[in-house]
């Protein structure tokens, strides 16, 4: 798998501004799954990704990890867009709402884990 992050250093302060202000769902899925390697992986938080800023991204498998809030509902065509460009860029998109995080974490995790053993077969 190729190791290009296409890290745009322009968001840089956006995305540092966003990781301060992160959602309860997307502290709790950085905490509790993502965070100091617990999947095996290292994901970074906010991550600059061409023109947009994923959640969570994870270099090594090419994975961009989206957690949605509610504003989300009423940006299906946006978010299907850059998955779109995120997809051409290499990238593969795990997307969950923040209720599902909130409420079912241990299925989001499986989610994750399947996803990752999958890679590996």
């Amino acid at each position: 798998m190729p190791h290009n992050s296409h890290y745009n250093q322009q968001l840089k302060p956006l995305a540092k501004a966003l990781r301060k202000d992160s959602t309860k769902a997307e502290v709790r899925l950085w905490c509790e799954v993502l965070s100091k390697g617990k999947t095996g992986y290292t994901f970074l938080r906010q991550r600059p990704v061409g023109q947009y800023i994923a959640d969570f991204m994870c270099k090594e498998l090419n994975l961009v990890i989206e957690v949605d809030g509610y504003s989300h509902n009423f940006k299906a065509k946006e978010d299907e867009e850059r998955d779109k460009v995120l997809i051409e860029l290499g990238y593969s998109v795990l997307r969950f709402h923040d209720e599902e995080v909130m409420k079912d974490l241990p299925n989001v995790q499986r989610v994750i884990d399947a996803y990752i053993e999958d890679l590996q077969k």
